[in-house]
């Protein structure tokens, strides 16, 4: 999807509305998220009055979309996403596509993000064959599935705290055909312990967190062998990021679970608002 191309008909289509003044135009949203038949958009305080005609002119931009929603913050440990049904059908269960996969979610209960498909097929690509691959906070499993779809890995493991996700994740892996896909329901804290005392390490470990103070790293270092590689997300400030912040928490983390690591590199995914992003560092442990 061009969304720089959804973005200027967005404008385009309310410019001559005379509901609108020029600052409004001004302050439209600029982007939206496309999940199957729905559109989450995040309406400014100042235009909710007016969402619905705005959530109308997309109705009317795209033929395939059924329903709109007005996106909230997300909430709780499980990420639920707070939304407010604006028009259409009042539906809240679709199937998204993307790099081949199809993914079934319910856009109220479960955390999904279109705007990690890029970060996705790059980890997937990333990937060798017959690697072992864990995916923590998987959600409904679509890094776990990209990677399984495209790639040659062996196996890979998906750990999830929402049993709502969780359910659906058990569904995309059937949908997709994949027989080398594992969901785990539960807590990461209580998941990586029992992993480790079965002696199951991983090659691969991706680390899709949600933005909560604990870095996790702990529970990652708890599974980890000589030669993993493992793309830790954190969420910075651009003072932070410059100072390297996201980069001494690994190298701090590792200190304390007596681990030589080397960083390999370090990527903006996303930019989450005026001057904070959404991180990925990437790094093999050495011993």
């Amino acid at each position: 999807m061009n969304l720089d191309k959804k973005r200027q008909r967005l404008k385009d289509v309310l410019k001559d509305d005379k509901n609108f003044t020029e600052k409004e135009l001004k302050i439209l949203p600029r982007s939206f998220d496309i999940i199957g038949e729905i559109i989450i958009i995040q309406i400014p305080h100042e235009l909710e009055k007016k969402e619905k005609i705005i959530a109308e002119s997309l109705l009317k931009q795209h033929n395939n979309i059924k329903t709109i929603y007005a996106k909230g913050k997300f909430y709780g440990r499980l990420r639920k996403p707070k939304l407010r049904w604006i028009v259409g059908k009042k539906i809240s269960e679709t199937v998204y596509k993307e790099a081949g996969c199809f993914f079934k979610m319910d856009v109220k209960t479960c955390f999904f993000s279109p705007r990690l498909s890029t970060d996705r097929l790059e980890i997937a690509k990333m990937s060798k064959k017959g690697e072992n691959v864990l995916v923590m906070f998987s959600g409904v499993a679509p890094y776990g599935i990209v990677i399984a779809k495209n790639s040659h890995v062996r196996r890979v493991v998906c750990v999830e705290i929402s049993k709502e996700a969780s359910e659906y994740a058990r569904e995309n892996v059937r949908l997709n055909r994949l027989i080398n896909v594992e969901i785990i329901q539960g807590d990461v804290k209580r998941i990586c312990p029992f992993l480790k005392k079965k002696k199951d390490f991983f090659d691969r470990i991706i680390m899709g967190r949600p933005q909560l103070k604990d870095t996790f790293l702990k529970e990652t270092f708890m599974i980890v062998k000589k030669g993993t590689i493992v793309h830790f997300q954190d969420f910075i400030n651009e003072q932070d990021m410059k100072k390297g912040i996201h980069i001494k928490r690994v190298l701090d983390a590792a200190k304390k679970a007596k681990r030589k690591v080397e960083i390999h590199s370090t990527k903006i995914i996303r930019e989450l608002a005026p001057y904070k992003y959404h991180v990925r560092v990437d790094f093999k442990v050495l011993n």
